[in-house]
């Protein structure tokens, strides 16, 4: 085994200074970057990032309090508290944390001899990644990037996992931007073979061209190491820069490109699949297989993985035995809601240590009451013995809060229950749960509460044999298992049942948008998130959640009981109420809810609900009055008090300064995101100017002053004032019209194909006969989504188009209560099953709403409550 690296060592191999020596030798066991994500503390390096809108060592405070105690800091970066406020930890300054970060897995993938793969190219990385690990993983015990962790900092956390005495294999994916960061990922992968997937589009932007950018992608095969180059052939400029460069390429081709060294003819799919012909050379032996996918991305990129096993010498007949189990490559864990008040997050794609920590991180971000359960199966292809890989997952579990664990299949039964034997002797029975105390080393779960509980089965059978989805009610539950435990029907098991028609958000498109807002903000400027109206759709919780996890400031909800069920949930960000309701006020006291105050009137009410009794108490002091924000009417005629109305209101408050609490002023504008009303907008802002001036001179102190919505900071960004207001931008609608494309949709709405029918020339569908076929015969298909999902009816009769197989298929006749139907004659492949996509990726929200005379805020939040929400994250 080889020895670990201690923290000794880090200022000569990162290039830094010691500034303060840790208490004792200590030994660098895994990096931790996120002081929310920690993990176990001993060996934990928290390596202080700084980004565009974030900086690690302001939380150096939180990742000590988690027990961490190496730490890798910036020189000249103030530490909060000095180092005085970190006894017996140790830290280490450097020039860049990244280039330490990288240094680190630089150094440690050195100490690996065995093979390691490197996959680069446009698309198709992470699936190319996740085939070849099914595909080669009865030959070799693979380290490979957790899910698409191919970034700056993706790359050197995922090779930093590679263990001489767990892998015989690595196997990383590397993406880049821009000119430069290819030769650092280079530097830490150090690959022996690698594959380049396709030359495409994607972050065409960080490069002077095409040219220029496939050059700085193959810098990752540039290494004296390097051995062999998987690509394909017909990509003309790929195969053309590879001879320029002599890297050692094999290349594969479909059209007979020259030069290849393997060719492929691919037959038309057929039911699902298709066949393909394999031979070396011109003249060389052939092979015929049977690819399980129709789809052409997906038959690109089993092509690759082809080439490699073909290269390898794996005899056809067992090539073709494992790609007929090769599975659709589900890389996104799901959040789903589950059956009595449960929460379900669905990761069954795989089951590895590193994937296994993302999805419990993922678990402990769920700011619910209630247990937290983990179902888990055997963990495979780990590397290590029984004993040890069962006892990193238990050190893996009380960081996360996992309050119960379900152990599926006969390797995790059988440790458990020797681990529970050697603890205590005593033989714990297969389905009787115990402590989870009483079985993993106390020193590790030591966290654990007394009540934690463990139950092992041998199978998911005989998990599902028994199962009472009431007995887990209100949990929040992470699923994660191998494929082969078949835990999805686990997740069907304890999903809340609804009908086909989902809405998808996806999380990390909205973590990105967020994060594009942040950085338009001046340092120290506040951010305010609308959440309202369900999170403009897109459900409160989840989207809460996620904004209290990327320390957003505030949220805003439209009505207190909004707010309320957001409280009870467990969300603990300060929340801003816009109308509240006089009758309301002690709901809001009571869940620390901060009113909006637009009136004399509900000022009053205000005043009056929280006064005290003639000779009674004030109201009590764990539940303190609630903050407000006093609105102004600058030009929107809305609500709020006007600049007339300013003397008066001064007055009020100075009145009354002791007793109101309040925390900002705020006015809302009228066209931010039209430059025809320009000088509207700056009159508007002038007006608040004047008027929060002389309010926080009544209050004699300042507060929080907010005017801008998702437009205007984009389009004002010297109005930013002390906090701005999020909106439509957060999910992905660009409402400044200065760069669409910096935003990434969010939501995707689907729906399913019921039945498809030919309606015969002449012949009508649906109501009113509105529908009508012509003089041809028409296919109709109908879809399971109508305007009780919130699908507008204006879309009916040709207004309105679904894609269906990427392909667009207009509204037939009259949208009804629960379905609706379209035109698929010009689309043969469709079947009933089919995905329909509503609004997505293709049908982008403002292009679908032009279509009817309204607005994109319209099509979101109209999206009805029944219609299942899953959300996804990477």
């Amino acid at each position: 085994m080889l020895p670990p690296l201690l923290f000794a060592d880090l200022p000569a191999l990162l290039g830094g200074h010691l500034l303060q020596a840790p208490t004792g030798p200590a030994a660098v066991r895994h990096l931790v970057l996120d002081s929310r994500r920690a993990g176990p503390p001993t060996g934990a390096l928290f390596i202080a990032l700084r980004g565009p809108s974030h900086d690690g060592h302001r939380y150096l405070p939180q990742a000590y309090a988690q027990g961490v105690r190496l730490f890798v800091v910036e020189q000249g970066a103030a530490l909060p508290g000095g180092l005085a406020a970190y006894p017996g930890a140790g830290f280490v300054a450097v020039a860049s944390p990244l280039g330490a970060l990288q240094a680190l897995a630089a150094a440690h993938r050195q100490q690996f001899a065995g093979p390691v793969w490197a996959i680069t190219g446009s698309n198709g990385k992470t699936i190319v990644k996740e085939w070849l690990a099914q595909l080669l993983g009865p030959d070799e015990v693979i380290c490979r990037s957790p899910r698409s962790y191919n970034s700056q900092v993706g790359v050197p956390l995922s090779v930093w996992e590679l263990s001489p005495e767990r892998h015989t294999l690595g196997l990383f994916e590397a993406g880049i931007s821009e000119v430069g960061e290819m030769a650092k990922l280079a530097a830490v992968i150090q690959p022996t073979e690698g594959i380049f997937t396709t030359l495409g589009t994607a972050h065409d932007a960080g490069f002077a061209s095409e040219a220029e950018k496939l050059r700085e992608k193959l810098r990752l095969f540039e290494g004296p190491q390097f051995r062999r180059l998987y690509y394909c052939a017909d990509q003309g400029p790929v195969r053309d820069a590879v001879a320029a460069l002599a890297l050692p390429g094999f290349g594969w081709t479909r059209h007979d490109a020259p030069g290849a060294a393997l060719r492929f003819r691919v037959a038309p799919a057929e039911a699902g699949r298709t066949a393909v012909k394999a031979r070396a050379g011109a003249l060389g032996p052939r092979a015929d297989f049977v690819l399980p996918f129709a789809d052409e991305p997906s038959v690109e990129n089993a092509l690759h993985c082809l080439a490699v096993l073909l290269a390898r010498g794996v005899a056809p007949a067992e090539i073709q035995r494992r790609l007929a189990r090769l599975q659709p490559v589900a890389m996104r864990l799901e959040m789903k809601q589950g059956r009595h008040d449960s929460y379900l997050l669905d990761d069954t794609y795989n089951n590895d240590l590193a994937g296994l920590a993302l999805a419990l991180a993922a678990l402990g971000r769920q700011a619910r009451p209630g247990r937290r359960t983990l179902i888990l199966s055997d963990v495979l292809e780990s590397g290590l013995t029984g004993p040890a890989l069962y006892a990193r997952v238990g050190a893996l579990l009380p960081a996360h809060g996992v309050t119960r664990l379900v152990g599926i299949g006969p390797e995790i039964s059988a440790e458990l229950a020797e681990l529970k034997i050697k603890n205590d002797e005593l033989k714990m029975p297969s389905k009787a749960p115990v402590a989870i105390s009483e079985v993993f080393n106390p020193n590790q779960l030591s966290i654990f509460n007394s009540e934690s509980l463990i139950q092992t089965y041998p199978s998911t059978e005989a998990f599902l044999a028994q199962l009472n989805p009431a007995d887990f009610a209100h949990e929040t539950i992470l699923v994660k298992g191998a494929r082969r435990f078949g835990f999805e029907r686990i997740v069907a098991a304890l999903q809340a049942q609804q009908h086909g028609t989902v809405l998808e958000v996806n999380l990390d498109a909205l973590g990105h948008n967020l994060q594009h807002f942040r950085q338009q903000l001046r340092p120290g400027t506040k951010l305010m998130v609308m959440v309202k109206a369900f999170a403009y759709g897109a459900g409160s919780y989840e989207v809460a959640g996620l904004l209290e996890f990327q320390r957003a400031d505030y949220l805003a909800v439209a009505y207190a009981d909004e707010g309320v069920a957001l409280r009870e949930a467990g969300i603990g960000l300060p929340i801003m109420v816009m109308n509240p309701a006089p009758d309301a006020f002690e709901l809001l006291r009571r869940h620390r809810l901060e009113p909006e105050i637009y009136s004399f009137e509900i000022l009053e009410a205000y005043l009056a609900a929280f006064a005290a009794p003639a000779g009674g108490p004030r109201p009590a002091a764990h539940f303190p009055l609630p903050h407000i924000h006093l609105k102004l009417d600058t030009g929107m005629r809305r609500l709020g008090f006007e600049e007339a109305d300013v003397p008066a209101l001064g007055a009020l408050l100075r009145q009354h300064r002791a007793r109101l609490p309040v925390a900002g002023v705020m006015t809302h504008l009228a066209a931010a995101d039209d430059p025809a009303h320009d000088d509207f907008t700056r009159q508007q802002l002038a007006a608040f100017g004047r008027m929060a001036g002389a309010l926080e001179e009544a209050l004699g102190r300042p507060v929080l002053k907010h005017a801008l919505n998702s437009a205007g900071i984009r389009r004002f960004p010297e109005a930013q004032l002390d906090m701005v207001r999020l909106g439509i931008g957060l999910y992905g609608v660009d409402a400044s019209g200065l760069d669409a494309t910096a935003l990434r949709p969010v939501s995707t709405l689907r729906t399913t194909i019921s039945q498809i029918k030919t309606l015969p020339a002449g012949a009508t569908v649906g109501y009113g006969r509105r529908g009508a076929a012509g003089a041809l015969d028409r296919r109709i298909a109908t879809l399971a989504i109508g305007y009780a999902d919130g699908y507008d009816r204006r879309f009916g009769n040709g207004a309105g188009a679904v894609l269906v197989h990427g392909q667009p298929a207009p509204l037939v006749g009259s949208v009804c209560m629960d379905m609706c139907m379209v035109d698929v004659t010009d689309i043969p492949e469709a079947r009933a099953g089919d995905v329909a996509v509503v609004f997505g990726a293709g049908l982008p929200l403002p292009a679908l709403a032009a279509r009817i005379g309204t607005i994109a805020y319209e099509l979101l939040t109209n999206v009805s409550e029944r219609v299942k929400r899953v959300f996804v994250t990477e």
